[in-house]
């Protein structure tokens, strides 16, 4: 699939991996719909990529928020080829606390509710618009690609919820890739080890580096356009379909 003229809608783009794919694929020629609730961070981002992108500050577990930015984007552009996932949240929760109370259940639900059924509510609509495009020789009509974690197979301490919610997503993409072959669509999902995002910038500078030298190699975090390079393979390569990608430089967390 060339990215030349490619549809494509991201979710968490006003920051982090989100905008780093988004960048990324509008200088390869890909039209955008810009997903984040943030407002500010969106406008700012279409400024930059201009007459490519489309705002959309909505709610990815809203079923008419994600229904009205497909039609958005179909819309003005014709079509939907490529979505990728990066909305998400990551609260940190002992089941147990050092007091002996229990985990809040309602940020459990939360964390649940934005990463998992967020993504699946994006994928479900998607793929009902990506099974009415024209399909190539093969039959190739869209790729849908998600955002995993490898905390999805290392959760640390404190990360019940976000461990869960991404091993959701992790055990949900062959699946999900299976019923949707019929239709031409791949799904693939990445699971980032330690990247530079918004939330690892707030840390303090010894922090990040005592992190940094937990990876074998780079000995380094992750760099955002790393991802979006990922992503663009993935769309790149037909016969990527059904996999999740570890992403961490040889990583595998400790608790």
């Amino acid at each position: 699939m060339s990215l030349s003229r490619t549809v494509a809608l991201i979710t968490g783009a006003g920051q982090g991996l989100g905008l780093a794919t988004a960048t990324r694929l509008a200088s390869k020629g890909a039209y955008i719909g810009v997903v984040d609730l943030a407002e500010d961070k969106v406008h700012q981002l279409c400024k930059t990529l201009g007459d490519r992108s489309i705002p959309l500050v909505l709610d990815v577990t809203s079923e008419n928020d994600m229904q009205n930015a497909m039609n958005t984007i179909v819309n003005k552009w014709g079509k939907l080829d490529v979505v990728v996932n990066c909305a998400g949240v990551a609260p940190p929760m002992r089941t147990l606390n050092k007091k002996g109370q229990p985990h809040n259940l309602e940020q459990f639900k939360k964390v649940l509710n934005v990463n998992t059924i967020g993504t699946f509510n994006v994928i479900r609509l998607a793929a009902e618009k990506m099974a009415l495009n024209k399909g190539d020789n093969d039959g190739r009509k869209g790729v849908i690609i998600n955002t995993a974690s490898i905390a999805a197979m290392d959760g640390q301490i404190g990360q019940a919820a976000y461990a869960a919610s991404k091993g959701a997503i992790v055990s949900m993409t062959l699946p999900i890739a299976r019923d949707l072959s019929s239709f031409g669509i791949r799904v693939c999902t990445i699971a980032p080890g330690l990247f530079m995002t918004p939330m690892m910038e707030g840390l303090p500078e010894q922090v990040k580096s005592d992190l940094a030298k937990t990876v074998p190699f780079p000995k380094r975090l992750g760099i955002p356009d790393e991802y979006a390079i990922l992503v663009e393979s993935i769309i790149n390569n037909p016969m990527l379909n059904g996999e999740t990608i570890r992403l961490d430089g040889a990583l595998r967390m400790q608790p």
